[in-house]
This record gives C-alpha cells, structure tokens and sequence, in this order.
C-alpha cells in the first residue's frame, strides 16, 4: 500500500494543531513542516472537507480540530487526503485470455480478490484503531512533554517568532 506524500503531511498538522491554543494559518504549519503553503493547503482543504479541521476566517484564522484528538483515526485522515478506496481493484483477469473462466462460472470473489480484500480490511483495521491522541502520546513519550507546547507556543507567536530551545 503506497499512501500519498499528502497523508504524512495531514497527520503531522492534526498532531500539532491539538497543542494550539487558537487557530494556525496553513502558511504557519506549510514554515512549521518547510514545505510549500500551496501543497500544504490542499491536504488542510482535504481534512476541512472531511469534517476533520476547520478554517476560521480573519485576521487571526487558521485550521483548528474540529473533533477531539481522541476521536480522529489515522484511517480518517488517509481517507480524508487519499480517499476511502480500496487500493486493489479485481479486474476479473480470471474470465480473459483463451482459458478464461466464462463469467457464469465465476459464483465467488476470485481467490486473489478475496484475499487482497482480507488484507485491505486488515491495515483499515489497523489504522482505525490508532488516534491523533495516540500520536500526541508518542510524541510525548518519545520528545518529551515539552515539545508540543513548544510547537503550539511557536505556531501562535506569529511569523517573527523564534524557537527557544
């Protein structure tokens, strides 16, 4: 399973954006993340369509959760920035060729079918059962509980702000 460069980048922006006190512009998460505020942008859209973040308007707008962090699944932002598809598509290859199996003998899912939908089924499982809460924890444990009020503290300042170490 190959994610989009997007889905790192969106969950990143929901685990900082619990640290924020207020709202944070894209452009402030796009210089947090050096990446482009444009490529950065979309992924915020793509969360704000799916009822994961949403915009403020105004002079001190920006992207804040809409839901408790406890309540957003790593598999609701993948969805939110890839979409909900599975990503193996059975093109019946089974019923091609000169051997093929006419389709009125195909009663069942192909056997490669079923088991890719098994593991597809698996990973949305997986990722369904770990929280933005669950990556806030991590980082904690792993950075230290300093570490993201430095980021909320730093993200709010405004665009002088500097990192105090």
């Amino acid at each position: 399973m190959k994610l989009s460069g997007g889905v790192e980048w969106a969950l990143h922006c929901c685990v900082v954006l619990t640290a924020a006190g207020e709202p944070v512009p894209a452009a402030r998460l796009a210089e947090l993340h050096d990446v482009s505020p444009s490529y950065l942008a979309k992924q915020m859209q793509a969360l704000a369509r799916a009822g994961l973040v949403r915009s403020v308007q105004g002079k001190t707008g920006g992207y804040v959760l809409v839901k408790k962090a406890a309540e957003i699944t790593l598999l609701d932002v993948v969805q939110a920035v890839d979409g909900a598809s599975p990503a193996f598509q059975c093109t019946e290859i089974r019923q091609r060729g000169p051997l093929g199996t006419p389709p009125e003998q195909c009663t069942k899912r192909c056997p490669i079918a079923q088991a890719m939908g098994a593991a597809d089924a698996a990973w949305r499982a997986s990722l369904a059962a770990v929280t933005i809460a669950d990556l806030v924890a991590s980082v904690e444990g792993d950075s230290g509980r300093d570490a993201l009020p430095k980021i909320g503290s730093w993200l709010v300042e405004g665009p002088g702000a500097r990192r105090s170490d």
